[in-house]
Parts: C-alpha cells; structure tokens; sequence
C-alpha cells in the first residue's frame, strides 16, 4: 500500500481524511504537529504528505507549515505535500509553492477532488524520480563508485571534498544506499544554514520551556539519524565555538537534549562535505585539527565537471531523458542533442559543474521548439572563463562567485543561492557579509 502523512491538529479532520485514503487503497500516517511528522518521517518513507499550515489556537499566519517546508528542504526530504488549510489566502498558497508545496486545498475539501489531487502527485513522482543508486551512477566516475561501494560496507566516517554542485550530496546517498543502514534513516542537514544560536537544538533537539522559544519538543538530527546516516552539509561554514561541541559527540556519542539532563548515545554513521580545503583551515585556526580527524577516516574527492570532459555526452544525454521524462515532449520527435550542441558543452568551463548543467539541459527541454537541441538552445555564461581569473583570495573569489551568479539569475537572489547549493538564509548571511548590492527582482 502507498503510504500518505496526514499532518493536522485537529483528530476530526485526520480522522476524515484517513477514512476517505484507505477505502481507496491508501495507507494513512497521522501526525498531529510538524514535531511528530519530523519524527516519523525519519523512521519511514511516505509517497506523499498533507499538511495543515496552523497549529496554534486563533493562527491562520500559516507559520508552522511554512516552517515544516522549510525543514523539509534543508533535509533533503524529496516528497509531495499537499497543502490543506482553511485560511487560503493567495500570499501564503505563493509562500508554500516556493518552499516545495505541489498543490493546496481548502478545508473542507471535496473528496473526489482530494483523492484526484493525491492520485496525481503520488503518480507524478513515481514516473519522474530514479532510485537514487542509479541517478548516482549516471552521474559518477566509476573509479569514484567503486571506492564509495568499499566504504559504504563499513562504519568509518566520510569526508566528501569537491566544488559546489559536483554531486557530494549524490555519493553521500549512495554510501547509505548500499551500506548495512540503507533500510535505516538518511538525515541531511546544512551546517551553512544552522544559526548560531539554534545550533545545539537543531542538531541535539530540545525539550519545551528550555528556552523563550520552545513551545514544543524537538527532535535533533542526531536522534533522528539513530542507526543511520547524518549527512552533514558544508561542514567547512561550521564556525570554531559550534565545533567544539560536534567534537564530543563524535568522539563520545553523547549529547544532551536542551532542557534535559539525561545524556543521550547516538550511533549514527556521519557523512560530510564541504568545497574548503580544511587542512588550509587548520593552518589559519579557522578549523579544529581533532574534528577533521575525527570526519576524514576516509576521504573522497569528487572531480570537478571541467575535468571530466570526455563524460559530458553521456551526462548531458541521462540529464536530458530525466527532464524529458519530467517535463513531457511536444516536438513530435525523439529528444537528443546535436553535435555542435556537445562541442559548445565541451568548451564551456562549468562552472556550477553538474547542478549547473541539469540545470542547462532542463531549461533547453523546456524551451526547446524541436526535437533536437542545438547549440543556440544552451544557454551558457560565456562571459565565465576559469582561465582568465586572476589570484584571488578565498573570501573576494566567493564574493565574485555570488555577484555572478546573482547576475545571471537576473537578481534572484533565492535562485542564485539554490544554483551554489546554499539555503535562503545562507545565500543572504553571504550578501551581507561581503556587501554586494542588490538590483531589481532580488526573489525569495
């Protein structure tokens, strides 16, 4: 049976709508808050997810579902959620699709409707998304592969070193995907995106009343990793006095929830990334010695796309079948790419390596008028050329990076963030630091 989280406050309504799903052929998952989904979340799968917006007395801000979509995408949970709310105002329908939501519904809603809604999302993605181990394979040097598949059959801890948008976050899937966890949770997280101040309760949960703001329990990602996989995102950003506090858990596996003064064990495998070259960090005290080797018991590097050039038909080729697939075909005939298409691909320098080109072949799929993509359907920043970059320092070549791509998203700030692999609050954490100017339609 396919399985769909209900995420509503109110039993009635789970009750409904649990009712409705399993006599059509659905098992139901109830969650009465976001707190709860979270939890179950990490301890199984679902095909798709209806979220209520408000779970507080006399609140229709729809902050708490809004917030749980958040959650959703810095964890990399790819799943559909259908919003059900009784407060649909057009300004948070607008906030809830740009944070992932696929559809939304308003309470009380009419059942043939909900059912066609469910039906369609939960097909959608069965017909879009590859299991993960292939997606990888597709996406990977072999030699890389058979390393991470050694690695993957042991306990040690991972270090994923490459540029943004090389694949890290792929090659850490596929290590829990073929490790003895794989039937365990894969928790992701996005140490660039953590506030300071929220960085125990994110990673270590808290209890309520532990602080102003802790209306409820939460629970940390070491606790929802328990027996499997922490995957954790730019760890290089994690800033020296947070570190510290990584560190003992790694070492120990103990941690304490905030608020409570029970020590918990985690046993959770962890996987990390990062585009920093830490041994230079070490040197310069921005980076603790004993937590790079508590994380680097194995290292793997993934290659820049520009180095890979003789991959580049075969890559652009699995890109375009996967977005063909997605987005449907209108042209009459079979999609593929022309010669000069592969040559201009060839020369370019890649710079967002292979997010930048899913993202390239995605845009000519949808734009493309006939069956064969040519070279003048691929649109390239050619203005980019790694070669004619002068020395720079870390910090001035980031700000470069981040003013470029912001450029070419026409001020998009948000997309220009999603594009380098940062959150929203990491991509304008960066703006501020290095002062750029913002013009025009700067999204999110």
């Amino acid at each position: 049976m396919t399985a769909v989280l209900i995420i509503e406050d109110n039993p009635d309504v789970r009750m409904s709508a649990t009712i409705l799903l399993q006599s059509h052929g659905y098992q139901s998952i109830e969650a009465s808050h976001p707190d709860e989904a979270k939890v179950i979340l990490a301890e199984q799968p679902v095909a798709l997810i209806l979220l209520d917006m408000n779970f507080n007395k006399d609140t229709t801000s729809g902050k708490e579902g809004l917030q749980f979509l958040m959650w959703l995408r810095q964890v990399s949970i790819e799943v559909p959620v259908v919003v059900i709310t009784a407060w649909a105002k057009v300004e948070l329908a607008v906030q809830a699709m740009q944070l992932g939501a696929c559809d939304l519904i308003e309470k009380p809603w009419q059942n043939q409707r909900l059912l066609k809604t469910v039906k369609r999302h939960i097909e959608t993605r069965q017909t879009t998304t590859e299991p993960p181990t292939n997606n990888t394979q597709n996406k990977m040097p072999s030699r890389l592969l058979q390393q991470a598949l050694r690695v993957a059959k042991t306990d040690a801890n991972v270090l994923i070193l490459g540029e943004n948008g090389s694949g890290k976050s792929q090659l850490a899937r596929y290590i829990h995907n073929n490790s003895l966890r794989s039937e365990q949770p894969f928790v992701s997280v996005n140490m660039a995106a953590i506030p300071t101040e929220l960085f125990e309760s994110e990673l270590f949960g808290h209890r309520q009343g532990a602080f102003t703001d802790a209306k409820a329990n939460r629970t940390g990602r070491f606790e929802m990793a328990q027996n499997g996989t922490l995957f954790l995102d730019e760890i290089g950003s994690l800033p020296v006095a947070q570190q510290a506090k990584l560190l003992r858990v790694l070492e120990s596996g103990e941690y304490e929830v905030l608020g409570d003064s029970k020590t918990s064990n985690s046993n959770a495998r962890i996987i990390s990334a990062t585009n920093v070259d830490l041994s230079d960090a070490v040197k310069t005290g921005l980076f603790r010695q004993d937590l790079l080797y508590r994380l680097n018991t194995v290292i793997l590097t993934v290659p820049a796309l520009r180095a890979r050039v003789d991959e580049l038909p075969s890559l652009a080729t699995h890109f375009l079948t996967l977005h063909t697939k997605r987005h449907g075909n209108d042209t009459g005939g079979e999609r593929s790419l022309s010669n000069a298409a592969i040559a201009k691909m060839k020369a370019y320098s890649w710079p967002g390596n292979i997010r930048e080109l899913s993202h390239v072949i995605e845009r000519a799929v949808i734009l493309g008028a006939h069956s064969v993509i040519g070279a003048q359907d691929l649109e390239l920043d050619e203005d980019f050329h790694e070669q004619d970059m002068p020395l720079l320092s870390l910090e001035e070549a980031e700000k470069r990076m981040i003013e470029n791509a912001i450029r070419h998203f026409e001020g998009n700030v948000v997309a220009a963030g999603e594009f380098l692999g940062l959150s929203k609050s990491a991509i304008y954490r960066r703006v501020e630091k290095h002062e750029i100017k913002l013009k025009g339609n700067q999204g999110g």
